[in-house]
């Protein structure tokens, strides 16, 4: 996947700030290509002992062997652990901790065995389907709840078997204060984008939600991240937990960035010069308001490209059309809000456009460089002018 991400100072519309367009490229395949998943220790997934139908599931799913993140967290996890695990997106984290979870689940028990929690609807959805094509032969029920549905249908579906909850907190924690899902028998709790999950907004949803499950759960954090509030509830929570580590910082190893100084005025024009000399399989858009979402898609539609829109004011029933549109192909750009970001990977994407900067950026020029240089520094990356031509097999399949 490569990125093309054009920043802008964070204005609103109209504004006169310029444009930082960050082209990220990386190798032509990431999960092959990079570090993250080359430098294994030599496993196979056989070495594990894992049931013949979650291999099965596992090969299908194309997958040959395991990633440095599978390697390090797949037996710790069959073993009962508690885990802190560090890892980049892309790097096969959701499989990570969805095989050891397919493996101890027993299909012949009509209880909820296991609980994923994530942040966001549209990362809940990607999760329960690598779920369910990992456990395909298995007879393994995974369900879905998050906020903005249908909470009768969720009572509904939890009058049938479900072996497997992926759910955001506060859905999750009002069925089972509700009596309608039934978290006692629930042995492992997994949080992925945990320093999300443990920000201000959802850790005292999570701490109620703990109260639900069995004092022996196995509990097992992932994140890029680990900030202050993640040690502080490993501290209260976790059992010695077994640490993985595999990004010292956060890097874009294997991505090259580029990015380009306009006035406000010429974005739209920026970004069109770009749809023309790139090679697009899909691309992602970000914008830092629902406003400048909506008319940005709206400018590129009169231009005459396909465009889908996504943010967090959207109907929930559209946003999950949208996302799975994207998803499937029907459409080549999307537009979004920053609630796109995390955790989503969808293998078609080659390029990123930060159409906007980040939202505390400031006004001026001087400023942007600096926030530029910023960016760099953090995450160890070297971002260059836009070339008049960027090489093809930078982010072409």
């Amino acid at each position: 996947m490569a990125a093309v991400a054009p920043q802008t100072t964070g204005a609103g519309a109209g504004a006169g700030g310029d444009w930082k367009s960050t082209l990220a490229l990386p190798p032509r395949d990431t999960r092959v290509k990079t570090e993250d998943v080359t430098a294994t220790k030599g496993n196979n997934f056989e070495d594990y002992f894992l049931k013949r139908e979650l291999l099965m599931g596992i090969y299908e799913k194309g997958f040959e062997r395991p990633s440095p993140i599978q390697e390090e967290s797949i037996p710790v996890a069959l073993a009962g652990r508690d885990i802190l695990a560090r890892a980049k997106n892309g790097t096969g984290k959701t499989a990570a901790f969805c095989i050891p979870v397919l493996e101890r689940v027993d299909a012949s028990r009509n209880e909820i065995q296991a609980l994923l929690l994530v942040p966001t609807r549209e990362l809940a959805l990607q999760t329960s389907q690598v779920c369910k094509e990992l456990g395909r032969h298995m007879g393994v029920e995974v369900m879905v709840a998050t906020g903005g549905t249908n909470l009768r249908e969720d009572i509904m579906r939890l009058g049938a078997t479900v072996h497997v909850m992926v759910a955001t907190p506060g859905r999750i924690l009002d069925l089972a204060q509700k009596g309608c899902a039934k978290l006692g028998a629930a042995s492992i709790v997994v949080m992925d984008e945990a320093d999300k999950l443990l920000s201000p907004e959802f850790q005292p949803v999570i701490e109620q939600l703990l109260g639900f499950l069995p004092p022996s759960r196995q509990v097992c954090l992932y994140s890029a991240t680990f900030p202050v509030t993640v040690k502080a509830f490993k501290d209260r929570f976790l059992k010695k937990p077994y640490i993985i580590n595999l990004m010292e910082e956060l890097t874009l190893r294997g991505i090259t960035q580029y990015y380009a100084f306009v006035e406000e005025r010429q974005k739209v024009h920026c970004l069109n010069t770009l749809f023309n000399k790139l090679s697009i399989n899909q691309s992602i858009i970000f914008c830092n308001s629902v406003n400048r979402v909506e008319l940005l898609a709206k400018k590129i539609t009169e231009l005459g490209y396909s465009c889908f829109y996504i943010h967090a004011k959207m109907l929930q029933s559209h946003r999950n059309r949208v996302f799975h549109d994207f998803r499937n192909g029907n459409c080549r750009n999307l537009v979004s809000s920053d609630l796109f970001t995390r955790g989503i990977d969808i293998q078609a994407v080659n390029v990123v456009v930060n159409f906007d900067f980040p939202k505390n950026a400031e006004t001026y020029l001087h400023r942007d460089r600096f926030n530029l240089y910023r960016i760099e520094q953090e995450l160890g990356t070297e971002i260059k002018p836009i070339p008049p031509q960027i090489e093809k097999t930078l982010y072409c399949m």
